[in-house]
């Protein structure tokens, strides 16, 4: 039961407000699904969606066998050590790669990543045929050399 439920029952039933110390600040909700195996994710998606997240997961356990994968905010994120390496999304359309590390860390002269801020860069896919699989696999090292050192 919310912290909001909870205050309105008591003060219905005649109780006293106590002050909150959060008023006006929002919490943001937990979702069911966080730290919940990923196999589920993949299940759910259209198969021509799929068949890249598939093959993109493949390449995250070949460059990075030891890095762990639980889904949070919805999308299955792949940790080494505890800290975030990358994470996967799937959209109506499209798929995203998304690189955790500092934006100039991933050396990219196709321009195939966007995104410029300090956490990260993410790559939009299509179709299986758009996937640059040996700049996927550097980009992938770095993100698992990053997370090693933090």
């Amino acid at each position: 039961m919310s912290e909001t439920i909870r205050r309105k029952k008591a003060l219905s039933a005649g109780a006293k407000a106590a002050p909150s110390k959060t008023r006006g600040a929002k919490t943001p909700a937990t979702r069911a699904d966080f730290g919940e195996p990923i196999d589920g994710f993949f299940e759910k998606q259209p198969l021509h969606l799929r068949v890249i997240l598939e093959e993109l997961r493949r390449m995250v356990r070949e460059v990075a066998p030891d890095s762990e994968a639980s889904l949070k905010w919805g999308m299955p994120w792949f940790t080494v050590n505890g800290n975030m390496m990358c994470s996967l999304g799937g959209h109506k359309a499209h798929v995203n790669l998304v690189l955790v590390g500092p934006a100039d860390a991933f050396s990219d002269p196709g321009g195939r990543l966007s995104g410029s801020g300090p956490n990260g860069r993410h790559l939009r896919l299509e179709t299986i045929d758009d996937l640059p699989r040996s700049a996927v696999r550097g980009w992938l090292k770095t993100a698992a050399r990053l997370a090693r050192q933090r």
